[in-house]
């Protein structure tokens, strides 16, 4: 019965299977673009408060339409207000939202709801060494595609009898060649040489056959597979031999926080949701970071990057350019930092040489 109420929710049908490329929302208003704007717990406010103060100063033709989403509540009206908003305007940028453990076991995380209602199938991270951040390993460039709707996290889960609960991992054929064909596009797209199946041999038997099934299309691109304890230990051990990495929704979420601490730690990274006719952007790591909140010391950067990506991914090349030129200097410069008490952190210092190089530029 469970599985039968998911695949109905899910719209199970082949013939969503290949989907075209998202095209972005057309500009309106003038050539602007409203984005949904979801805050999020922790420090998300504050980061995403720094990026429209930033966007402001920069006359970046964006309007956010604020969606506070409260983690603490029982009440899934706000959550599909986000949901509606995101609909309405095809685009949104968020901080990372809390799932409350103390709400009843009927409660879905907001994080998962916001997924599965948008179907966003595809959560995509592009892990790479940065200038001017110390790391143990270098010349780090991989990409992280994690199939974002189903798998441990399918709120599949009940008692069976006391102290006995079942979670079921969904793994559909459908579902599994769509990411593996988009994971296979991206590589050729992108220009990158190898993709590698990520999985657990006793139980991913249909997502890797389905990987291999994609991999006979694209014989340019190589294809190899590893199970997923030996792929966190060879990330830390020689990272570089990976390029583009496909898997299952659990183990994307262990391999790009490995990813992101191999490259300077969360606060660097970006990440992107994508589904056929929506885009979320938002830190690549999803952690709330409540115990550094309103410290005004969280570090900026993966915010300010997906910021970027979302208006690459509305056409505004120019813009993109700029900011991402203004992040790199402020990175080479050492005012993005992964610390937690340095004044250096202080996002009020970062912030002004931002806009002291925007108007030199």
């Amino acid at each position: 019965l469970h599985l039968m109420v998911y695949l109905m929710k899910t719209n199970y049908s082949m013939t969503n299977l290949f989907l075209q490329p998202f095209t972005p929302p057309p500009a309106k208003y003038g050539g602007r673009h409203t984005v949904t704007l979801i805050p999020g717990d922790g420090i998300g406010p504050e980061l995403l408060n720094h990026v429209r103060e930033l966007f402001r100063f920069c006359c970046v033709p964006v309007d956010f339409e604020v969606v506070r989403v409260d983690s603490s509540a029982s009440s899934e009206d706000d959550i599909n207000n986000a949901v509606t908003a995101i609909k309405r305007n095809g685009v949104a940028l968020k901080g990372n939202i809390e799932t409350n453990h103390n709400l009843p076991p009927s409660h879905k995380s907001r994080n998962n709801v916001l997924r599965t209602s948008l179907d966003l199938y595809a959560n995509v991270m592009h892990c790479q060494s940065l200038p001017g951040v110390p790391t143990r390993h270098k010349d780090i460039d991989v990409i992280i595609i994690r199939e974002n709707t189903e798998g441990e996290y399918s709120s599949l889960e009940h008692e069976n009898v006391h102290g006995v609960v079942e979670s079921l991992k969904i793994i559909t054929r459908v579902n599994s060649l769509r990411i593996a064909e988009y994971a296979f596009n991206l590589a050729r797209e992108k220009g990158r040489r190898k993709v590698t199946a990520v999985h657990k041999k006793l139980g991913d038997g249909l997502f890797l056959q389905c990987c291999k099934e994609v991999a006979a299309g694209y014989p340019d691109i190589k294809f190899d597979k590893i199970i997923v304890d030996n792929t966190t230990m060879q990330l830390v051990s020689k990272p570089q031999q990976f390029d583009v990495m496909v898997m299952p929704n659990l183990y994307g979420n262990v391999v790009s926080n490995v990813c992101a601490g191999l490259v300077g730690g969360p606060g660097l990274v970006p990440g992107v949701n994508y589904g056929k006719d929506y885009a979320v952007f938002e830190t690549a790591t999803r952690n709330t970071g409540k115990n550094i909140a309103n410290n005004n010391i969280a570090n900026p950067t993966a915010t300010l990057l997906a910021s970027c990506l979302m208006l690459d991914h509305l056409k505004y090349v120019e813009i993109t350019r700029r900011l991402a030129e203004l992040v790199s200097f402020d990175k080479q410069q050492h005012l993005f930092l992964t610390c937690r008490s340095s004044n250096n952190c202080k996002q009020e210092k970062q912030r002004g040489q931002m806009r002291k190089r925007s108007i030199k530029g």
